[in-house]
Order: C-alpha cells, then sequence, then structure tokens
C-alpha cells in the first residue's frame, strides 16, 4: 500500500518512542494526541513492512528490526538538525564577523567578558573590538565600522537606537593632588564652582557634555571652563598639571592611577550609565545574542563592587531614550 512520501514526522515519533517507550511521553513530547502517535507509527511500519515495536499492556519495546532502524536514522536525523540549527544561525545573522566599540576601561572589560562567553555558545561568530574615540563617539558606528558600542550613556541620538542600562557606576572628580579638594573624603556639585573643568573637543552632543561637563552648579553658580581634551590621557594630564578637573567613573582610579591626579568621590553627583547602542533599525541575530552576553557580563561585574550597580539600584541621570 502506497503511504506517500515520507514525512518528519514520522521520523521525529519514531525516534522519540524508541527513547521513551511510552506512548503518552511521547505524545507530550510532540504535543500530540496517544492516538496521533500510534498512527505515525504504524504508518512507518507499513512502510518498512515489518513491526518496529512490541506492544502489550504493560511495556513498550524495540524489535531487532526497530533496533537497526533507530540505530541508522539517529546520527542522520541529528545531522539534519544540526544543519538546519547553523543555517538558521546564519539567517539570524550569527555566522558574521561582529564589531563592536566601547567606550571606556570598564565598558571594554564587559565586551570582554562577553566575547569569550559568545565564543563558546557561537563560535561561528567572531568578534571584533575597538575603543571608540572620546571626541567622536557616534561616527564609526554610523559609517558601518561599529555594528554596535558598549556606550556610556545618555545617548538620544534621532537615528541610534539605545538599550536598556546594563550597569551605573559611581563617578568621581579627577583633580590635581595639590588641590584643596583632593584633601577630602567627598566632594558635591556644588564644590565645582571652584575648580575649572575640563571641555570636550570634538563631534560631542550638547546633552552630553551638559552631563560630563556642566556649566553651573545645582545651585546656578558658574564652573570655570578648562581646556579641550580628545583623549583621556591628554585630560589627566591636564589635571596633573593643574590645569583643570574632570568628572570620571570610578573605575579610572584602578585603570588610570598616576601621580598628580586624585579622584575624589561625590555626595550627589548622578552616576555613570552604561547601555548598548546600534544604528536604529539593523539590530540582527548577532547584535541581540551579543547583547544577551554582555548583560550577564554586567551582572558579574557589579556582584560585590559597592561603586556599581544593576539597573534599578540606583538613579541614573539621563539614559537610551
Amino acid at each position: 500500500m502506497d503511504e506517500g512520501p515520507l514525512v518528519n514526522d514520522e521520523l521525529e515519533c519514531f525516534l522519540l518512542l524508541a527513547e521513551e517507550l511510552h506512548f503518552g511521553r511521547t505524545a507530550d513530547r510532540m504535543r500530540l494526541s496517544r492516538a496521533r502517535v500510534s498512527q505515525l507509527v504504524q504508518r512507518l511500519e507499513r512502510r518498512v513492512g515489518a513491526p518496529l515495536f512490541v506492544r502489550t499492556s504493560r511495556r513498550v519495546a524495540l524489535t531487532a528490526l526497530g533496533r537497526q532502524l533507530r540505530d541508522d536514522l539517529a546520527p542522520h536525523h541529528r545531522a539534519v538538525g544540526d544543519a538546519l540549527a547553523r543555517a538558521a544561525a546564519t539567517a539570524r545573522g550569527v555566522g558574521k564577523v561582529l564589531h563592536v566599540g566601547f567606550s571606556d576601561p570598564l565598558a571594554g572589560e564587559i565586551v570582554l567578558r562577553a566575547t569569550e562567553t559568545l565564543r563558546a555558545e557561537h563560535p561561528a561568530l567572531n568578534v571584533e573590538f575597538c575603543e571608540v574615540p572620546l571626541a567622536n563617539p557616534y561616527g564609526q558606528l554610523r559609517k558601518g565600522e561599529f555594528d554596535v558600542q558598549l556606550a556610556a550613556f545618555p545617548v538620544r541620538e534621532p537615528d541610534l537606537a539605545a538599550g536598556p542600562t546594563l550597569l551605573t557606576e559611581e563617578r568621581v572628580l579627577a583633580i590635581a593632588s595639590g588641590h584643596p579638594l583632593a584633601a577630602r573624603d567627598k566632594v558635591s556639585l556644588e564644590d565645582l564652582a571652584d575648580v575649572r573643568l575640563l571641555t570636550m573637543a570634538g563631534e560631542l552632543p550638547d546633552y552630553w557634555l551638559r552631563h560630563q561637563s556642566p556649566t553651573h552648579t545645582p545651585g546656578g553658580r558658574p564652573i570655570g571652563r578648562g581646556p579641550a581634551v580628545t583623549t583621556t590621557q591628554e585630560a589627566l594630564v591636564l589635571v596633573a598639571g593643574g590645569q583643570g578637573a574632570l568628572l570620571v567613573p570610578a573605575h579610572l582610579a584602578t585603570y588610570h592611577a598616576r601621580p598628580g591626579v586624585a579622584y575624589v568621590p561625590f555626595t550627589d553627583a548622578a552616576p555613570s550609565a552604561y547601555g548598548l547602542v546600534w544604528r536604529r533599525g539593523e539590530e540582527d541575530g548577532a547584535v541581540r545574542s551579543f547583547g544577551r552576553a554582555v548583560s550577564e557580563a554586567a551582572k558579574a561585574l557589579a556582584g560585590g563592587d559597592p561603586r556599581r550597580a544593576l539597573p534599578g539600584a540606583a538613579a541614573v541621570g539621563g539614559g537610551g531614550g
């Protein structure tokens, strides 16, 4: 009797029943009725021309022919599944090179940890990463040189999409070690009226500059302007030389400890916040996979460090909106 073309449901049902040896559990795994499972098995047995299972009221067992068919089919069935998974991964953009930018050393460490995770989970996805220039934080992303960036917020660019805040970190004042404020345990934003803040040269949006280098204290007192800088290293040289001060994330005290520069915590400055940014409308499977890995890496890095917090644990001044 011609049963028509062999369908995947028959093979799937046979292999699952050969594994479970139970019609009820096989039906549950396939989300079918027991009657449908029995029908699929009987159809395959008619194709083969002999029973594949021995059925009694108490047990289900493979016949010798059933064991032979299981052993022959199983590796090919797995190979088909693997091939389909690889094709789907490629369609999602996972089988490619993902170019990632990061804004500062903390963001770089998170990106590195996320990359190690992705290499284990998605061997076909290669990740290349590079620091984003301080003076032009979105230029390379817009030109397509980066697919995604782990950036310091706020980011409010109409052509860019920003994900949720993944991590916050306290901000500190980088100031010359000989300045009177350097001797304090804490400073406030009002104390900035007594310093000159370095400014950033380059293509930086006004809202970002106001966040990093405010022009007035919360009480309305003016804050002096220092020289414009284009890199963090240049800024710290000027700070050490008494040319100005800088609001920076707390981790710079570890990554950029240097003679002549003191890092003093704030009592009232909004923390630095970090999240992913990409070109609007171009979030593919690779970016989404990277986002999940970055989120886990940020959680791991925040654990046990009182300077750092996960979203909701601290107020964030400006985000990706």
